[in-house]
């Protein structure tokens, strides 16, 4: 078993875990439950991880991964139509709904 991924936000680590596992890799959450253990034990101690079921996966697990990351660092655009300012994750403006184009 391989670790692929933590994060403090299990959120963000289960987001990650269906993206693999819908390519068919079987992966699985380790520490879900363990953020109520911080100051007992360390602060990254307790992150979510997400770990592989089966070695082999690893390569194509981490592309994954990475190809996911690798949208955040996207840029702030502003609507065309209202001209409110929208953070790079939004797909349509939050304030008129139009798409970003």
């Amino acid at each position: 078993m391989k670790i692929v991924y933590s994060n403090e936000s299990l959120f963000l680590v289960s987001n990650v875990k269906n993206l693999i596992e819908a390519q068919g890799i079987s992966t699985f959450i380790k520490n879900e439950f363990s953020q109520g253990a911080m100051g007992e034990i360390s602060v990254f101690d307790s992150w979510p991880e997400v770990w592989l079921t089966d070695d082999a996966d690893l390569e194509r697990a981490t592309e994954i991964v990475d190809s996911s990351q690798s949208n955040i660092d996207g840029e702030d655009w502003t609507c065309k139509n209202c001209s409110e300012e929208n953070a790079q994750s939004f797909e349509i403006c939050w304030n008129c709904a139009s798409e970003n184009s």
